[in-house]
């Protein structure tokens, strides 16, 4: 049996059937399913029947897939595509048949023939990890290469980055860096070897969004199930709202800034969007990393998590709050004694749309006698990643945290489908 040939795989009881691939490893066979997932079996007591030979030309299809190149233009713009892992750069795992990040800059590149002629492309790789393996020192690291390349001359930034925290690490590049050009996040919910991947259309609206006029930390995925339009959401103000759905973005109280069509190769902002050249660049990289964010719900053990807080040795806590606000009235003396000690405790709430109000009910005017801070319509996690830059960098983080500093506090809360 040779790769292209279709096969039928029996191992332990489990039977397979599809176009055999190559193999990275001796000790497993890959076999394409007419779903179009790879799965990888172990070679060791599988039964393997041949039932079509060279029903699929492997060699063409590499040779194909390798032939794209690299090219400079001087009348193109450069995108800096800077890699840190995930979908939009994975590859299959023939030991285990599972998706695992590899792919640097330049492998994206030749996987996506579709980015070229758009751009002149650099590419750096800043950590090659799974995207909840995902720290605030690799933040650090990712804004400083980001200012690097924006020093060097690129006008415009295209960050891959695994969807699960994309939203966290967007929020921080949007507060480290005062930006002249845009910086977008894409990624990919589905990997490159499913047929309903999104890795090609997000990667080319990306370096679409990244030649713009805009000038802000920017998410884009796509709009919608289908392939035509991805949007463009701030980075502040984005959430992911669904585990595997390829429009699982959504800004959270708004429209998006903006769209990129597909098709048409457009980009269109839809509201007021800083502009590129307006701003120069700024970095202020530091971080205290001594912030948690508690999420609230009833039943929770309240003795048990005072003492935990009590012994965190916290600067900062994000509490995400019910409704407007709101906490177990036995859990405010706790998180009165940590304003009294120093920490700043700000308000967040688990609702998807609104703001926190604590003035209209007893337990929220209670909260606020007892120090805790309002932040508005903050996502809860934009508040987290928000008050360790803010507590590092503002000499008044408890003001900070009620004032938009980048876009992620909005003036209204107000319906806006």
């Amino acid at each position: 049996m040779n790769p292209g040939d279709r096969v039928r795989v029996e191992r332990a009881g489990v039977t397979n059937e599809g176009v055999l691939m190559p193999s990275s490893t001796p000790d497993h066979l890959v076999v394409k399913l007419d779903g179009g997932y790879n799965v990888g079996i172990e070679r060791a007591d599988a039964d393997v029947e041949v039932l079509e030979s060279d029903a699929y030309d492997i060699e063409s299809a590499q040779e194909e897939s390798d032939a794209s190149e690299i090219s400079f233009d001087d009348d193109l713009p450069t995108v800096s595509l800077i890699s840190t892992g995930g979908t939009i750069a994975s590859t299959v795992d023939y030991r285990t048949g599972a998706v695992t990040a590899q792919f640097d800059a330049e492998d994206v590149l030749r996987a996506v023939p579709d980015l070229a002629g758009r751009a002149n492309y650099r590419g750096r790789v800043v950590t090659n990890i799974l995207s909840e393996n995902m720290t605030p020192g690799v933040w650090q690291d990712l804004a400083e290469v980001v200012a690097d390349e924006i020093r060097a001359g690129a006008d415009g930034v295209v960050v891959m980055h695994g969807t699960d925290t994309m939203q966290f690490s967007a929020s921080a590049l949007s507060y480290m860096l005062d930006t002249p050009v845009p910086i977008v996040f894409t990624g990919s919910q589905r990997s490159a070897d499913r047929p309903s991947s999104d890795n090609v259309m997000n990667a080319v609206c990306a370096v679409e969004a990244a030649k713009s006029d805009a000038a802000e930390v920017l998410v884009c995925m796509h709009a919608s199930t289908s392939d035509d339009d991805c949007a463009l959401h701030r980075g502040t103000r984005v959430r992911k709202n669904h585990t595997s759905r390829r429009d699982a973005f959504e800004t959270v109280g708004a429209e998006p800034i903006g769209y990129v069509d597909y098709d048409a190769e457009e980009v269109e902002f839809r509201r007021d969007v800083a502009e590129r050249g307006e701003t120069e660049l700024g970095v202020r990289t530091d971080l205290n990393e001594n912030v948690d964010l508690l999420k609230f719900t009833p039943g929770m053990d309240l003795d048990r998590y005072a003492a935990m807080l009590e012994d965190a040795d916290l600067d900062g806590l994000v509490v995400e709050g019910t409704g407007l606000g709101h906490v177990h009235t036995d859990l405010i003396p706790t998180l009165s004694s940590l304003v009294d000690d120093g920490v700043v405790v700000a308000m967040t709430s688990q609702c998807l749309e609104g703001r926190v109000c604590d003035r209209v009910y007893d337990t929220g005017r209670d909260l606020l006698d007892a120090g805790v801070v309002e932040a508005g319509d903050t996502l809860p996690g934009t508040a987290k990643v928000k008050l360790m830059w803010a507590l590092a960098n503002r000499g008044d983080p408890e003001t900070a945290m009620t004032r938009s500093l980048a876009g992620e506090l909005q003036e209204r809360s107000v319906p806006w489908t």
